[in-house]
This record gives structure tokens, sequence and C-alpha cells, in this order.
């Protein structure tokens, strides 16, 4: 299953979200946060039922940039 890892920067590390399933995790690098992210997501799954899975997930996620005027 493909799914969406959103990675950013926090403090001397990553934070990665998975926003289909609102989970999170986190590493010192962008690979480790990403990494860990894909397992927290297996361990999801392995210990979700399916009535969970289908309740947390959210199908229609779209990522993109907005332009917005400052000052």
């Amino acid at each position: 299953m493909k799914l969406t890892a959103i990675i950013e920067g926090e403090g001397n590390g990553y934070v990665s979200l998975c926003p289909e399933l609102d989970i999170a995790s986190q590493g010192d690098t962008v690979e480790k946060a990403r990494d860990n992210l894909r397992e927290a997501l297996e361990l999801f799954f392995e210990a979700a039922s399916p009535e969970e899975v289908k309740q947390r997930l959210h199908s229609d996620i779209f990522v993109t940039q907005v332009e917005v005027a400052v000052g």
C-alpha cells in the first residue's frame, strides 16, 4: 500500500507524518524519520482490526502549495 509521508525538520531532528492514518514518528535524519514512520505504520496494520483501519483511513489526501500575501 502506498501512503503519504510528510517529513519536516524540528529542532535537531525530523518529524514524519502519515496524514491518511494520522500516525507520526521521528528520527535524526530524513531517512530515519521515514523508516521509523514505515515501521509505525506496519505495526499499526499488524495490530489494528479491519474496522479500525477503515475508520482511521482517509483516502482523499491532497498535498499542494498555496500562495499567500505577506505584509
